[in-house]
C-alpha cells in the first residue's frame, strides 16, 4: 500500500490500566499479519520522561531496548514476540519527546513567534509522529496504542490527535478500539457494565468514537450484555467483542479469531478478509501447553518482586521450553536474601540458574555467592549483562585469588577493576540515552558453546550498558579457564566468557532476550534449557 492507502488502527483503554491494551493489539496484528497484512504497532505512552531509560524497573517494569538503541516501553517487546518483526525508535513515543521536539523548533524559530499550544502544536506533532511509519509505504496497517485510561489529564492531547485524524482520513482509513472492564460484583452475582458505558461517554465528550469494543471479563459474556453495550455505546453487536481471562498471553491471537475482531476489523476499514495461516504459532502452543518433561530455573536479581522487571527473560524462556517440549518452572530468588550460609539450599532444587541484569551495587553479593555454587557444581549458569560481569568478579576473587576484584561501578577504591567503565563512557555526566546501547557485532570463537549455540561466527546482539570486562585482566582470567569466546571485532569489548571444565557455563555482555520471539526462540536460551534438562537427568 502507499502512503495514502495506508490504515490506522488505535487502540485506548478505559475504567482500569493494565487491561492488557499491548496484548489485544499484538493479538490482532497477529491475526491481520496471518492473511498476508503488513503490520506494525506503536505505543504512544502519556509520561512525561522522554523514554523509560532511567526508570526504575519497580516503576515501568523492564526497559526495552531496539536494534537502532530505542529505551522503549516493555509493550514493544510484546510486538516484536508476537510478530517476529523489529522495531525502532519511531515505536515508542512519550509526551516528554513530543514536548521536547515542539520547545526545540519553537527555539529555532519554526513557529515564526506564534504562541505555541496543545493545539495545534502538540496535537499536530502526535499527528506526525503516528504517520511516519505509514509514509514510507511498507506497512499496509499501523496499530497505535495509547497509554493510560481515557479521562486521564495526561491523555487528552493523544484522544484529541486521534480525533483529528479520524476526521482527517476518514473512517474508511482510521478505526479505533476501546479496551474496557466489566466487573463481576460476586455479591451481586453478576457482570456490570456501567462502568463499560461511562467511558465510552467520556471517550465520546472527547469527539472520538469508539468503533469496536473489546470487553476485558473474568466470565462469559451474554447475548443481552453484549445487546446491552451495542447500544449504550452505540456500536453494533458483532462489534462488542468479549476478551476472557486466558491461561497464557499466547492464547489471546486465537480467542480474537473465535471472537471475530479480524473480521470485523477488516470490514469496517474496506479490506480483504482471508483465513489467518497460524499454524506455526498453533505447533508453538500446542508445544508450550503439552511439555514432554519440566526443569527448574533460579532466577536471581533484585527486581524478582516485580515480574515485569524481567518480561523479556521469562519470555523467552517460555519461547526456549517449547522448543525443547520442556516446562521451565522459574523459581525467582531476591539475591539480597542469598548468602553463603543459605546459598545450598536456596538452590537445592534448580536445574539451573539464570543471574539476572542489573545496576548499583544491592544484592551483589548474593549474585557472587550463587555463581560460586553453580561453578563449584557444575550445575548449569546462564549471566546477562550485570550477570556476567559478577561471573568475571566471582572467578577473579576465588579463582584468581583477587579478594577485593570489583567492578568500579560498585567500589570505586578496589585494587582490582576486572569490570570497569567504559573508555566512551568517562566524560559522560547525563544519564538518559547515553549508555551502549542498540545492536553490535560480535565475533564468536571456534569450538566454543557460542559459537556451536549460533552455528554462526558473527552475531548482532542488542545492548544496555555502561561498564565492560577490564582487558588488562583477559590475560590473567584466561590463563586461569575462564575464555572469553565473543568479542567486537572493532573495539575488543569482551562479550561473552565461558568457562573450561564445566557443562555450560556462559555470561554474556548484551541481552539475548531482547530477541527472543514465537518464531526464533533465541539460540542461547534454547542451549541452556536443554543444558538445564541434562543436567537434571543426570542427577
Amino acid at each position: 500500500m502507499t502512503q495514502e492507502n495506508t490504515k490506522y488502527i488505535f487502540v485506548t483503554g478505559g475504567v482500569s490500566s493494565s487491561l492488557g491494551k499491548g496484548i489485544i493489539a499484538a493479538s490482532l496484528a497477529k491475526l491481520l499479519q496471518a492473511q498476508g497484512y503488513r503490520v506494525t504497532i506503536q505505543k504512544l505512552d502519556p509520561y512525561i520522561n522522554v523514554d523509560p531509560g532511567t526508570l526504575n524497573p519497580y516503576e515501568h517494569g523492564e526497559c526495552y531496548v531496539t536494534d537502532d538503541g530505542a529505551e522503549t516501553d516493555l509493550d514493544l517487546g510484546h510486538y516484536e514476540r508476537f510478530l517476529n518483526v523489529p522495531t525502532s525508535q519511531a515505536n515508542n513515543i512519550t509526551t516528554g519527546r513530543i514536548y521536547q521536539s515542539v520547545i526545540e523548533k519553537e527555539r529555532k524559530g519554526d513557529f515564526l513567534g506564534k504562541t505555541v499550544q496543545v493545539i495545534p502544536h502538540i496535537t499536530d506533532e502526535i499527528k506526525a509522529r503516528i504517520k511516519i511509519l505509514g509514509s514510507n509505504g511498507d506497512y499496509d496497517i499501523v496499530i497505535t496504542e495509547i497509554g493510560g485510561t481515557v479521562g486521564d489529564i495526561e491523555s487528552l492531547p493523544y484522544i484529541e490527535s486521534v480525533r483529528q485524524l479520524k476526521w482527517e482520513m476518514g473512517n474508511k482509513n482510521t478505526l479505533v478500539i476501546h479496551l474496557t472492564l466489566i466487573p463481576y460484583l460476586t455479591a451481586a452475582g453478576e457482570l456490570k457494565t456501567k462502568p463499560t458505558q461511562h467511558s465510552v461517554k467520556t471517550l465520546m465528550e472527547s469527539g472520538v468514537q469508539a468503533d469496536v469494543l473489546v470487553c476485558r471479563t473474568e466470565h462469559e459474556l451474554s447475548s443481552s450484555i453484549r445487546t446491552k453495550l451495542a447500544r449504550f455505546c452505540n456500536v453494533k453487536e458483532d462489534c462488542v467483542i468479549q476478551s476472557i481471562d486466558a491461561s497464557t498471553i499466547y492464547d489471546v491471537p486465537n480467542l480474537m479469531l473465535d471472537e471475530g475482531l479480524d473480521k470485523v476489523v477488516l470490514n469496517k476499514l474496506g479490506l480483504k478478509r482471508l483465513t489467518p495461516n497460524l499454524d506455526s504459532w498453533n505447533i508453538f502452543l500446542n508445544r508450550h501447553k503439552n511439555p514432554v518433561d519440566e526443569i527448574n530455573i533460579g532466577l536471581i536479581g533484585k527486581y524478582v518482586e516485580l515480574q515485569d522487571s524481567y518480561k523479556s527473560i521469562i519470555e523467552a524462556f517460555i519461547h526456549a521450553g517449547a522448543a525443547n517440549e520442556v516446562r521451565v518452572n522459574i523459581k525467582s530468588i531476591h539475591s539480597e536474601h542469598l548468602s553463603a550460609s543459605n546459598v545450598k539450599i536456596k538452590l537445592d532444587d534448580i536445574d539451573g540458574v539464570l543471574v539476572a541484569p542489573g545496576f548499583g551495587e544491592r544484592g551483589i553479593e548474593g549474585k557472587i555467592e550463587s555463581i560460586k555454587y553453580v561453578r563449584e557444581n557444575k550445575i548449569p549458569f546462564f549471566g546477562i549483562c550485570l550477570g556476567m560481569q559478577m561471573a568475571v568478579i566471582e572467578f577473579s576473587r576465588n579463582i584468581l585469588g583477587l579478594e577485593d576484584a570489583n567492578s568500579s561501578e560498585m567500589d570505586s577504591d578496589s585494587l582490582h577493576h576486572v569490570i570497569d567503565l567504559m573508555d566512551n563512557q568517562k566524560q559522560i555526566q547525563a544519564k538518559g540515552g547515553t549508555m551502549r546501547l542498540g545492536s553490535w557485532s560480535c565475533e564468536l570463537l571456534n569450538d566454543s558453546i557460542a559459537f556451536k549455540t549460533y552455528n554462526k561466527k558473527t552475531v548482532y546482539e542488542r545492548h544496555r550498558h555502561r561498564y565492560e570486562f577490564n582487558g588488562i585482566y583477559k590475560k590473567q582470567i584466561e590463563s586461569s579457564g575462564m575464555i572469553a569466546t565473543g568479542v567486537n571485532p572493532k573495539t575488543g569489548l569482551v562479550e561473552i566468557v565461558e568457562l573450561n571444565n564445566h557443562p555450560w557455563f556462559v555470561g554474556v555482555q548484551y541481552h539475548p532476550e531482547y530477541k527472543s520471539t514465537v518464531a526464533n526462540p533465541h539460540p542461547l536460551f534454547k542451549a541452556f534449557v536443554k543444558a538445564s534438562l541434562n543436567y537434571k537427568l543426570s542427577k
